[in-house]
C-alpha cells in the first residue's frame, strides 16, 4: 500500500467522521461548524480525483457562502433553538427517519453498483470537438459551449433567487437596503482584515476567470471569490449593501444572464444555430459571458446573504 492511497483512506474516514459530527451535533452552530469543515474536506476529496474546476466551486461556495449563510441562520434561530431544545422526538420518529435514510442510502449504492462499466459517456465526443471551442478547459467548453442553455438557466434561477429574498421584505422597507448602514468607526481587528483581504482576493478572483478558458478556473468560482471579498467589508461595516432600488445593482444582477442569451440568439444568425459561435469567434466570446457572469455572481451571492431588505429606503 501505498503512502498517498494511506492518505486516500484517512481522508475518507475524516470526511465521515466530519460529516458525521454534522449530523449528531446538538447546537446549530456547531452543525454549521463541521458542516463548513465537511466541505473543505470534500474540496480535497475533488482535488484527489483530478476535478479542480469542481474543488474550487466547493470550497468557495459548498463551504464559503454556504457557510455564511448557515451561520447567519444559526445566529437568528438561536432563540428558538433554545425553546425547541426541551422538545424531544420519540424514538418512533428517530426510527423511523433511520431507516428510511438506510433505504435511500442503499437505492443510492444499487443504481451506482447497476450502472455499466464501463458507464456511457459522451467525452470522447467532447474531446473531439474541443479544439473548435477554442479553449483548453474541457469544463469550461461543456458548461458554455455544449450545454450552454443549461449553464444560462443556472445563472437565470439565481436571480429568481434573488426576486425571491427580496420579495420577503414588509411593505415599508421595499426599495430600501438589507444588514447594517456603515459604522462610523469600525472595529479594528475586522476593519484589518477588511482592508488586507480584498485586494489579494480581487486579483485571485480575476486570475481564475482569466485562467478558467484554459486551466481549472472560471466564473462562478472567481465570481464567488470577488462575492467573499465583498462580504467580508461590509460583515466589518466598511461598506453598506446597496438599496434594492438600484439602478447599478439590478443592472449587474441580470447582465450575465442577459448577455447570455443575447449571444446565444445572435447564433441563429451568425452561426448554425442558437447557443452556437461562429468558427474562429468562439473563444472570444466565450470570454466576453464569462466576464458579465463573473460580475452577476460576484453581485447575486452578497444579495443572497443579506437576505430581505430591512432599512426603510434614503435612513
Amino acid at each position: 500500500m501505498t503512502v498517498l492511497q494511506i492518505l486516500d483512506i484517512a481522508l475518507a474516514a475524516l470526511v465521515l467522521a466530519v460529516a458525521s459530527w454534522s449530523i449528531f451535533a446538538k447546537e446549530a452552530f456547531t452543525a454549521v461548524v463541521a458542516f463548513v469543515a465537511y466541505g473543505l474536506l470534500l474540496s480535497i476529496v475533488w482535488v484527489r480525483l483530478f476535478a479542480v474546476d469542481v474543488a474550487l466551486t466547493e470550497a468557495a461556495i459548498g463551504s464559503g457562502v454556504t457557510g455564511v449563510l448557515l451561520i447567519g441562520a444559526a445566529g437568528r434561530l438561536r432563540q428558538a433553538e433554545k425553546s425547541a431544545a426541551a422538545e424531544q422526538s420519540g424514538w418512533a420518529t428517530r426510527i423511523s427517519a433511520a431507516v428510511l435514510c438506510t433505504l435511500v442510502t442503499l437505492s443510492l449504492a444499487a443504481v451506482v453498483l447497476s450502472l455499466p462499466d464501463p458507464a456511457p459517456s459522451l467525452a470522447p465526443e467532447a474531446a473531439q470537438n474541443l479544439a473548435g471551442t477554442g479553449v483548453g478547459n474541457a469544463v469550461t467548453a461543456v458548461l458554455i459551449a455544449f450545454r450552454s442553455f443549461d449553464t444560462m438557466l443556472e445563472k437565470v434561477v439565481l436571480v429568481l433567487a434573488v426576486v425571491g429574498v427580496w420579495s420577503l421584505a414588509a411593505d415599508r422597507y421595499w426599495g430600501g437596503a438589507s444588514g447594517l448602514p456603515r459604522a462610523t468607526q469600525p472595529e479594528g481587528t475586522r476593519a484589518l482584515l477588511a482592508q488586507v483581504l480584498p485586494p489579494l482576493g480581487v486579483l485571485i478572483g480575476v486570475h481564475i476567470v482569466w485562467v478558467g478558458a484554459d486551466e481549472p478556473g472560471g466564473a462562478f468560482q472567481g465570481g464567488a471569490i470577488l462575492a467573499a471579498m465583498w462580504m467580508i467589508t461590509m460583515m466589518a461595516r466598511l461598506t453598506e449593501m446597496p438599496p434594492i432600488s438600484s439602478v447599478w445593482l439590478r443592472g449587474a444582477l441580470i447582465a450575465g444572464p442577459a448577455v447570455f442569451i443575447v449571444i446565444g440568439t445572435s447564433g441563429v444568425a451568425i452561426a448554425e444555430g442558437f447557443f452556437a459561435y461562429p468558427v474562429g469567434f468562439a473563444k472570444p466570446l466565450i470570454l466576453f459571458i464569462e466576464a458579465f457572469m463573473t460580475l452577476s455572481i460576484a453581485a447575486t451571492l452578497p444579495i443572497l446573504v443579506g437576505g430581505p431588505p430591512r432599512r426603510i429606503p434614503h435612513q
